[in-house]
C-alpha cells in the first residue's frame, strides 16, 4: 500500500510504486478532473501541485508523491469558493473544449503565487501547457484578470 496526502486527505492505494501519479488519482482515487492528454509530459492537461509546485503528473511515479501535498483541481476551492483564478476563467469564457483547463488552471495558479503581476513574457514562459482550441488570447486575459483581482 502506498500512502497520499491529495487535498488534504490521506488516501492508501494499492498500486505498483512506478505508475504515474495521473492514474492514481483518476483510477484509484476516483478525482477525474486531472487529465490525460499525451502521456509524456508536454501538453500540460495532468498538472497538478506536488508541494505547491505545478508538476506533469503523467510522468510522476507515484513513488516519488509519498510524503508530499498533492492538490488537485478538486482541491482549489475552499468551501465551495472559488479561486480568483477559476472566476476569471469563467468570467473571460476561456474554456472551449475545457479538456485542457484543469491543467491549465493548475499551471497559472502557480505562476501567480511566484509573480503576481505577471507580463506577457513571464506568462510566455511560464504557461507551456497546450490548448488544442487555440484559447491562448483568453487565457492571457485571464491571467491579467486574476492577477489584478
Amino acid at each position: 500500500m502506498i500512502h497520499l496526502t491529495i487535498n488534504g486527505k490521506g488516501v492508501d492505494i494499492d498500486v505498483d510504486p512506478s505508475t504515474p501519479l495521473l492514474w492514481a488519482i483518476r483510477e484509484n482515487v476516483g478525482l477525474t478532473g486531472t487529465k490525460y492528454g499525451c502521456g509524456i509530459a508536454q501538453c500540460g492537461a495532468c498538472t497538478v501541485h506536488i508541494d505547491g509546485a505545478a508538476t506533469r503528473s503523467c510522468s510522476f511515479p507515484v513513488s516519488a508523491a509519498v510524503g508530499k501535498q498533492i492538490t488537485t483541481i478538486e482541491g482549489l476551492a475552499q468551501n465551495g469558493v472559488l479561486t480568483k483564478v477559476q472566476q476569471a476563467w469563467i468570467e473571460h469564457d476561456v474554456p472551449q473544449c475545457g479538456y485542457c483547463q484543469s491543467g491549465m488552471i493548475m499551471a497559472v495558479t502557480e505562476l501567480l503565487k511566484s509573480k503576481p503581476k505577471p507580463t506577457d513574457a513571464d506568462i510566455d514562459n511560464a504557461i507551456t501547457n497546450i490548448c488544442r482550441c487555440g484559447t491562448f488570447q483568453q487565457v492571457r486575459a485571464a491571467i491579467h484578470a486574476a492577477a489584478n483581482a
